[in-house]
């Protein structure tokens, strides 16, 4: 006689399994989700090939100071200057992409002045330098 400790399992408590992959599945959704930061832009791809000489870098840094004033790489311009050269730029280089750099204390309407010259030139690859956040630990 077989007494009662002795019971056959015909099937297996998949749950806690199934509770264990979904703590994982959450852990990883939030991981990858916290290690992208900054703005998607769409960035320029790079052959194997050697890149032909071009006459301007290829990527034009703006920079807008805290007091407002605006530089085009490492050159003090206008917002009128601005424009006419990133004109000439995309004329010559029609994919042309640029990186806004503004500083913390910068004013935003300088930022936004910067950026509605982009849009009026037709540039539209434009990143925005961002900083990574301290560690809190």
């Amino acid at each position: 006689m077989a007494s009662a400790d002795e019971k056959n399992y015909d099937d297996i408590n998949v749950t806690p399994m199934v509770d264990l992959y979904l703590v994982l599945l959450l852990i990883f959704i939030i991981m990858t989700t916290a290690s992208v930061q900054g703005v998607k832009v769409n960035l320029p791809s790079a052959s194997k090939a050697a890149a032909p000489k071009l006459d301007a870098p290829k990527t034009q840094a703006i920079t807008i100071e805290p007091d407002g004033k605006v530089r085009l790489n490492t050159l003090p311009v206008t917002l009128a200057e601005l424009e006419s050269k990133l004109a000439q730029i995309k004329a010559a280089m029609p994919a042309v992409p640029v990186v806004v750099r503004g500083d913390r204390q910068s004013q935003y309407q300088g930022i936004m002045d910067v950026l509605d010259v982009l849009g009026r030139v037709g540039i539209n690859q434009i990143g925005l330098a961002t900083q990574p956040a301290p560690n809190s630990n």
